[in-house]
């Protein structure tokens, strides 16, 4: 997923986050509201109510208003005395609700379409007196109405507002990534020294940035040691290509002909180094080959004056040809560097096998045990390729291998045992 994406998907949860908590709020809101109404039209049915019931007087035996009230409440509350209608105008619309509500034995509450009507029976002796009074519902309705539609307008405009500050928001901090990710490849091309040097960030943007350092740290490894190995292969075809040149120029000049063991010894030279070079650029781990140990041995030392010391029937988990681009190299630079002798001594330990790659020459020293290995190593005899090499195809097929400096050219290579 691209930053458009991904840019779509935040946007689209901050709307849908914002969506959600606009209705919850718009619908608890509404309830609200309902529930204020509702209780202020009870109220006030009750104070209507009240104001009637103490206009109710007896008199001479008979229910009646006090004179001079008004009609004011006539077409909002009625009067019923021993289930008569003594005060008061009926709708048609509600007639038979509040002849319903003429009887009541207590206060009672009636909702019919857009009124609300509510009876309430008074305290008359000999009289069976009741109180019922009406409150229109419109207005509330109305305001409710309103409210609500404004509440879902502020809700439109706060969804897409978020919708708006999401968007801005996330867009300013993928251009930072962006521009961070453009300035990472361009340095890591043209100048992989450039680091954004912002240290451990404490914020996402600072990690990133640190993240990317170190990717351009490994970039700058990578292609330092690329430059290295070139640097030694240049070196290692060179040689065998300039004895062959000269000892061509030398017959020529003599007028004899050149020495075929000479050829054929510097053409393998040179066909071992480009071997080895390949080997080393498309190793890969391998987990099911084996190979026999011996039979490996033997293989990689053909040609070469080589004593072998290794125990029968011992089989390694890699194949053969992993063997033989290890071993190679290192049986040519004991051969450069022997006086008298070569040998391969190889021992079982544990899930291992340990193959000892060993010269009767100088060896190494102690300090050089730690950079042995590392491309661009020599000395003035020559490490030349191999061991830079070995150590390469050692990482790609999960083998280890080390110097040991004992007095002696010694290398020890650790094989998995199948």
């Amino acid at each position: 997923m691209g930053l458009t994406g991904f840019r779509a998907r935040i946007v689209s949860l901050a709307v849908l986050t914002a969506t959600l908590v606009v209705a919850v709020l718009v619908i608890l809101s509404h309830v609200l509201a309902t529930r204020a109404s509702e209780a202020d039209t009870r109220m006030l049915a009750r104070t209507r109510a009240e104001a009637v019931a103490g206009t109710v007087e007896v008199v001479a035996g008979k229910v009646r208003l006090v004179e001079g009230t008004g009609d004011a409440f006539d077409t909002l509350a009625w009067v019923y005395a021993d289930g008569r209608l003594v005060d008061g105008v009926l709708h048609p619309a509600i007639a038979d609700e509040v002849e319903q509500l003429s009887k009541p034995d207590r206060s009672r509450f009636l909702t019919t379409g857009h009124y609300l009507l509510y009876a309430e029976p008074l305290p008359v002796q000999a009289h069976q007196v009741a109180v019922v009074v009406m409150v229109d519902l419109a207005p509330y309705e109305r305001s409710e109405q309103r409210s609500l539609t404004m509440s879902l307008i502020l809700g439109a405009l706060v969804v897409a507002l978020a919708g708006i500050i999401a968007y801005v928001g996330v867009s300013r901090a993928l251009r930072v990534v962006q521009q961070m990710s453009a300035l990472a490849d361009e340095w890591g091309d043209h100048d992989p020294d450039r680091r954004f040097g912002l240290g451990h960030g404490r914020d996402e943007f600072g990690k990133l940035a640190h993240t990317f350092d170190r990717l351009l740290d490994r970039v700058a490894d990578s292609i330092a040691d690329e430059r290295r190995l070139t640097d030694e292969i240049a070196h290692e075809l060179r040689t065998p290509m300039s004895v062959l040149r000269g000892e061509a120029q030398l017959a020529e000049l003599a007028g004899t002909d050149v020495d075929p063991q000479l050829v054929l010894t510097e053409t393998d030279r040179l066909s071992t180094a480009v071997t080895t070079i390949l080997d080393a650029a498309r190793s890969r781990p391998h987990r099911e080959a084996s190979c026999r140990l011996t039979t490996a041995l033997r293989k990689v030392s053909e040609g070469r004056d080589v004593q072998i010391h290794a125990p029968s029937f011992v089989d390694l988990a890699v194949p053969a040809d992993v063997v033989t681009s290890v071993l190679a190299p290192l049986l040519d630079n004991a051969a450069r560097h022997a006086r008298t002798s070569v040998w391969l001594v190889a021992k079982t330990a544990g899930d291992n096998v340990l193959v000892h790659v060993l010269d009767d020459g100088p060896g190494f020293q102690p300090d050089e045990l730690d950079s042995i290995f590392a491309p661009g190593r020599s000395t003035a005899g020559g490490h030349g390729l191999g061991l830079a090499v070995v150590r390469r195809i050692a990482a790609a097929t999960g083998l280890g291998v080390r110097a040991i400096a004992d007095g002696r050219g010694h290398v020890e290579v650790r094989f998995p045992r199948a």
